[in-house]
């Protein structure tokens, strides 16, 4: 069971339908809208700041969600993915946009609807990254405007994917304590 702990006086809120990782972590000040996924080792700490996370978003594995005490928040919109090993630091990102897996995204940064940020890329504190913008490198420079239609489409399917993957381990089966590897 995901690690969803109370603090100092903030207890997660976590809406219908979502799927946390059994080793998933989700700390204090956060709330996740209807329909996410928070994939396996995925952080949201919302221990020094407020933390909130639209419907049907995705955390894939290993990323990392944080603020900067009293000075930034965390707000993803609706139908965002997350890929895997993304830190999101203190940012706001906007409704359909995707963040490439191992990129970096700090403090009071925006990304804009259905923009797209490239794997590896580092978006650095405040950025503004506008709607439909493809931003790729380290640090991040804008590349190309992406059609907003297929910007959408591309995005929403993925965030329905993780919906689709998320319902694959609501039937599946731990193994006993005392399985090994060579039964």
């Amino acid at each position: 069971m995901a690690l969803i702990r109370t603090l100092r006086g903030f207890t997660p809120k976590i809406g219908h339908g979502c799927y946390l990782a059994d080793n998933a972590t989700v700390v204090g000040d956060v709330t996740i809208g209807d329909e996410c996924s928070i994939w396996f080792n995925a952080v949201l700490r919302g221990d020094v700041n407020t933390i909130t996370i639209g419907n049907r978003v995705n955390v894939q594995d290993c990323s990392v969600l944080h603020t900067l005490y009293q000075k930034s928040v965390c707000v993803i919109g609706d139908d965002v993915s997350i890929g895997h090993n993304v830190t999101i630091h203190g940012a706001i990102i906007h409704d359909y946009a995707l963040i490439g897996m191992g990129a970096v995204v700090m403090d009071d940064a925006e990304v804009g609807e259905g923009a797209i940020v490239a794997a590896g890329a580092v978006v650095l504190s405040r950025t503004k990254i506008g709607p439909h913008e493809l931003w790729a490198g380290t640090p991040a420079k804008f590349v190309k405007m992406v059609d907003p239609e297929q910007a959408r489409v591309m995005n929403q399917r993925i965030a329905h994917n993780y919906l689709m993957y998320s319902r694959w381990y609501d039937d599946s089966e731990l193994l006993p304590p005392d399985f090994h590897i060579n039964q």
